[in-house]
């Protein structure tokens, strides 16, 4: 099914509004799950929607949060959620460190007590649109085993570099730190396809293909699948998302993070709030004149497009590269949706009131 932008940036608008959102904050959360979709990311688009419904309906997302600074100096902050969307939160997080950036050089603030908030390179390319670069990670469910283990206490925890450009548009370095984003795993389950081997292992430590062995007791893998091919590694980078999104701003971390499921009850005693974010903000002109980082960056972007490949066919992929492609195909041609997520959405409609698509 494909729908197109607009239709479908109204209909998610106004599910927003059945939750209660205000109507500001309906239209900043529909903007973030459009851009994924746009930018052929769809696993964390309008297919999340009913999820959050459903965490709304089991009272924990906040329709109407209280978003506030609670920790602040001239370059840091520390933002509580207050349990709404993290489609909101982490927007306004974003741009209080662009704001202390404007006035110090950067910018850098934690989130607490927030929920999902869609893909990561939504927040960081506010800070590129001041000529800044910008970062953006959160944590999220356990579903990683760390290297070695068979538990799973670490989430797909997304980190985001965004850099401008002048020519060029700009370098997004947008990638979960495990070997592969939950989201895709539900578009397998969705489709009856299988995954390839390294994304997951069973409940035994073993390599499997089946995308529904997290049910079963199994993980997903951290970023190099194992051992021998630098699974180490992306233990190391979601360690370091899960340390200051959560550890740092007094979130909760590691197996206390809770689900994004409604059907799975938080874990008990936590020890922080809600779902951490950690986003920055630093102004290229902090280090040198923006006019001339952004023609290096020109530069850089064409002596890598340019290099040799061991495939004729092929030529090196400038990250952020494939989702511009996406988001200029899909503005003209519409969104495509699997039936799975087109019927899940029109019931969503019909429960809530709101026009089907």
């Amino acid at each position: 099914m494909l729908v197109s932008e607009p239709e479908l940036r109204t209909f998610t608008q106004n599910i927003f509004l059945s939750m209660g959102c205000s109507e500001a904050h309906a239209v900043l959360a529909a903007d973030v799950l459009l851009k994924s979709d746009l930018r052929g990311i769809d696993s964390h688009g309008v297919a999340r929607l009913s999820g959050y419904i459903r965490l709304w309906e089991k009272q924990r997302i906040n329709a109407t949060p209280d978003i506030k600074i609670v920790h602040e100096t001239a370059t840091t902050a520390t933002v509580d959620g207050d349990a709404g969307l993290g489609l909101v939160v982490a927007p306004f997080a974003m741009q209080v460190a662009i704001e202390k950036a404007k006035t110090y050089g950067s910018g850098w603030v934690s989130v607490r007590n927030s929920n999902h908030f869609g893909i990561a390179g939504y927040h960081a390319l506010m800070a590129v649109e001041q000529d800044m670069i910008g970062f953006a990670m959160t944590n999220a469910s356990p579903l990683v085993a760390p290297t070695f283990s068979n538990e799973r206490l670490l989430g797909t925890n997304p980190m985001c570099y965004a850099f401008p450009a002048g020519k060029y548009p700009p370098v997004v370095v947008d990638m979960a730190t495990s070997a592969a984003a939950n989201g895709k795993l539900e578009i397998a389950q969705r489709s009856g396809k299988q995954v390839p081997e390294g994304w997951i292992q069973n409940q035994r430590g073993q390599f499997t293909t089946d995308p529904h062995a997290l049910k079963s007791g199994g993980a997903l893998l951290p970023l190099g699948s194992d051992r021998e091919h630098g699974s180490h590694k992306g233990f190391g980078l979601s360690a370091t998302v899960d340390i200051l999104s959560g550890v740092l701003s007094g979130a909760n971390y590691g197996p206390w993070v809770p689900p994004f499921v409604s059907f799975l009850e938080p874990p008990v005693n936590p020890p922080g709030k809600g779902i951490g974010h950690f986003l920055g903000a630093m102004r290229v002109d902090g280090f040198r004149p923006a006019d001339e980082f952004k023609a290096d960056m020109d530069n850089w972007i064409r002596r890598f497009k340019s290099a040799s490949t061991v495939d004729p066919t092929q030529h090196v992929i400038i990250p952020g590269e494939p989702e511009l492609e996406a988001e200029l195909e899909r503005m003209q041609n519409g969104i495509p949706l699997v039936d799975a997520v087109a019927k899940d959405l029109n019931e969503l409609a019909l429960k809530l009131g709101v026009k089907p698509l």
